[in-house]
């Protein structure tokens, strides 16, 4: 399981952003095909990349002379766990809320 602090760090800049973006809506690509995500050049994707790696948000696949980046299910599943968590946090929270107001109201 992927360490969130790291994942959500990863995530914070816009760049490593927008990879994720990218490989999330188009599948495995190669590097040279995420340099469409902002003006950078290949060595500054690859960077991004690598920190995405260690994060463990990307795996790399190396197919002869290209590197192909997709995005781990497996950290996107713990993103999504963790969110649905608090989105059950907070819901809970705001009924209690509504339900206090409720009473408020009517006098009770």
């Amino acid at each position: 399981m992927p360490e969130l602090p790291s994942v959500f760090a990863a995530l914070g800049d816009a760049t490593r952003f927008a990879i994720v973006e990218k490989l999330m809506s188009e599948g495995e690509l190669a590097v040279g095909d995420l340099l469409e995500v902002g003006d950078i050049s290949a060595p500054a994707i690859s960077r991004h990349l690598k920190v995405l790696r260690s994060a463990g948000i990307v795996e790399r696949r190396v197919d002869q002379q290209r590197r192909l980046y997709s995005i781990n299910a497996e950290t996107v599943q713990s993103i999504e766990d963790w969110t649905h968590h608090y989105r059950e946090f907070w819901q809970q929270g705001l009924e209690r809320l509504e339900k206090l107001l409720a009473e408020k109201e009517t006098g009770i």
